[in-house]
């Protein structure tokens, strides 16, 4: 019996990193940590050291935030500390990374802290996140951690129906190919199913490739060729048209997909905006933060099992 319940809650906690988790205390059992006046929304992302798209992405996204939840307080916090440091250095600009955020929210007397990340799948960046802010399950009153872009099959189509407004009509010989980072962890497979929900929704020539995971630039050139693809629009799937977008997408050097597409013969334009740009994108991060201050990520998760 020891045995079993250990195994459940195992599951438990495995179902709370990925659906999202809450840390509320009982009033009844233990008195307030924080004011109970004071809540905040911390707003992770991987970071960007491209000041131009910084603003139009993460900083756009954040004042939706700001607009759509006057009661909160809206916090910055990026993943990668290389970014940090180098905004640090070259810029004199402090971004707190996840725990410096939440500690510092912890010494400001916080209650309730949301953390919405901006990332795009439950991958490796997300668990990490989940993992630091389990560190701080007893620093707050509430501490509540919201789904990525892409978690719930919703989360695909409204993802699509965002798209849709950047999508160009297409000829049947033309094709536009999103460019996402890829990634060792097995949300990788995030991408194939977007590809497929595209399909699936009519966008028979929209393809997603990946610079570092599965499909590759390789296979993405498999279909275009099987379409009889003659041009191609390169889109970047990331939240920011930053270092990958700019360079592995749209850069001239000789392995740059735009330089590879054109050497085997494609006419080749650049659509160079980040996800956090598009408002439709910004609204489903907006919407997973709602979801969890409403307390309804459970009644969403049971419409998505009818």
């Amino acid at each position: 019996m020891k045995k079993v319940a250990l195994v459940f809650m195992a599951l438990v906690l495995c179902l709370g990193v990925f659906t999202g988790f809450s840390t509320e205390v009982n009033a009844d059992e233990a008195s307030a940590i924080g004011d109970p006046n004071k809540k905040a929304i911390l707003v992770v992302s991987f970071g960007t050291s491209y000041a131009d798209t910084r603003k139009i992405t993460i900083e756009a996204t954040e004042n939706r935030f700001k607009e759509e939840f006057k009661d909160y307080d809206v916090v910055r916090a990026f993943t990668s500390q290389m970014i940090i440091n180098i905004l640090q250095k070259r810029d004199n600009i402090k971004v707190y990374n996840v725990k410096e955020a939440l500690n510092h929210l912890k010494d400001e007397k916080y209650s309730q802290v949301i953390i919405q990340p901006l990332h795009i799948m439950n991958g490796a960046e997300y668990d990490e996140l989940a993992a630091e802010a389990s560190e701080f399950v007893d620093a707050f009153d509430d501490l509540k951690i919201g789904s990525p872009l892409l978690t719930s099959t919703q989360d695909y189509f409204d993802t699509i129906a965002a798209l849709e407004t950047q999508l160009p009509e297409l000829e049947d010989n033309e094709a536009v190919v999103f460019m996402g980072h890829g990634t060792h962890h097995f949300a990788n497979s995030t991408y194939s199913a977007l590809e497929y929900a595209l399909h699936d929704l009519g966008h028979k020539n929209v393809f997603v490739g990946t610079v570092e995971g599965y499909p590759g630039l390789d296979q993405v050139m498999n279909r275009l060729e099987e379409n009889n693809i003659k041009k191609v629009t390169l889109m970047p799937f990331m939240l920011v048209a930053g270092d990958h977008a700019s360079n592995d997408m749209a850069g001239d050097e000789d392995d740059s997909w735009k330089t590879v597409l054109k050497k085997a013969g494609y006419k080749v334009e650049i659509y160079l905006h980040g996800l956090g740009e598009n408002k439709g994108i910004q609204k489903i991060y907006v919407e997973h933060a709602r979801q969890l201050i409403e307390g309804n990520v459970e009644k969403d998760q049971e419409n998505q099992e009818k």
